[in-house]
């Protein structure tokens, strides 16, 4: 067990006892920039020990909402609590329990790996065998000890990611906050940084996971807030948020005799795709139909069964299947459903 784990083992003994026990608490924030409002009312806490989604597009506010948790921005508005206290933007030892990620680099490429974690080490007013030991620890945890003596400026952006995450860690925050940790990284990169969040989660390190690849977070975290023109959409478990949605079946025919395709449009939860938009000059020059077989999440078995009988239909009225493909509901659905565009737009 690392000495990092070690040190943090007694604090998250009772702590991870209690899931809900809050860590930081953000309430009501709110951040201008002259006539722009960045950050509009948003609040949500974290927990102890969990890792915390927090979802939407580039510009939408995420990246001033983190700055103004770790000091770098002072809020118009809110308050801002990590273990109960206050976080002040001129108190620097009230931000001493959090850990940046930033999404820009902040490291320096003149220096090795080992050179920078050693700087930043010092900034902390860490040294000696201490200063060492966790050196060696979180080159160890993101995968960097074979290219410690390396200049930065030599590595990889992947691996200049987990260098920057590596700095992180030195002062052994109880709250990481990683702004878009993953972005431009090399596939091995990305593997090491996740399941370092995966196992630093496991040992009862919290973490905001700030980021628009919908299927990270998904993977990641169990709570997410949606956060949209500065405004929060929605916060709640990844569970009840996708219990919102309907699975959806998509069922592209060819040669649709209108008999099948009447009979079909009779059954509950079976409608055209786009129906408003399928012009009959489209489907004259194409003659392809899709329907949309739609049912809850949490009856999907039972929607797998209607597909079956409907499939039984098209095969005596002498249809033809062109495609058919599921669509179970998802983070990115989720956010298309709340704002009215993908998370790319």
């Amino acid at each position: 067990m690392s000495l990092y784990v070690e040190k943090l083992t007694a604090y998250y003994l009772y702590t991870l006892s209690d899931t809900t026990m809050s860590l930081l608490e953000v309430e009501h924030l709110k951040k201008t920039f002259g006539d722009f409002v960045a950050v509009d009312d948003v609040s949500f806490q974290v927990n102890a020990g969990e890792v915390f989604g927090l979802l939407g597009p580039n510009g939408a506010g995420k990246s001033t909402t983190m700055n103004m948790i770790c000091g770098l921005l002072e809020p118009d508005a809110g308050a801002l609590r990590i273990d109960g206290k206050p976080i002040s933007f001129t108190d620097r030892s009230s931000r001493i329990s959090l850990g940046m990620v930033p999404q820009d680099l902040a490291i320096y490429p003149e220096l090795t790996g080992f050179e920078n974690l050693d700087f930043f080490g010092k900034l902390y007013g860490i040294a000696g065998a201490e200063l060492s030991t966790r050196i060696e620890n979180a080159l160890e945890r993101v995968g960097l000890s074979a290219r410690a003596k390396d200049l930065a400026g030599h590595y990889s952006g992947g691996m200049k990611r987990r260098l920057n995450f590596a700095v992180a860690l030195l002062h052994q925050p109880k709250l990481l906050i990683l702004d878009e940790p993953t972005v431009g990284v090399d596939p091995q990169s990305r593997f090491h940084l996740l399941d370092c969040i995966r196992d630093l989660h496991n040992n009862g390190v919290a973490a905001i996971y700030c980021s628009h690849y919908m299927e990270e977070v998904q993977t990641l975290c169990k709570r997410v807030a949606i956060i949209d023109h500065g405004k929060m959409l929605a916060c709640d478990s990844i569970e009840n948020l996708l219990g919102q949605l309907d699975s959806h079946i998509s069922l592209s025919l060819k040669d649709v005799p209108k008999q099948l395709e009447t009979a079909l449009l009779q059954q509950h939860g079976i409608s055209l795709l786009n129906e408003k938009e399928l012009g009959k000059k489209q489907k004259t020059e194409t003659n392809e139909t899709t329907f949309v077989l739609s049912g809850h999440q949490q009856k999907e078995s039972s929607l797998n069964h209607q597909l079956a009988a409907v499939l039984q239909q098209i095969e005596q009225a002498g249809a033809n299947i062109i495609s058919i493909e599921t669509n179970a509901p998802n983070l990115e659905r989720l956010f298309l459903k709340l704002t009215g565009h993908t998370l790319r737009d």
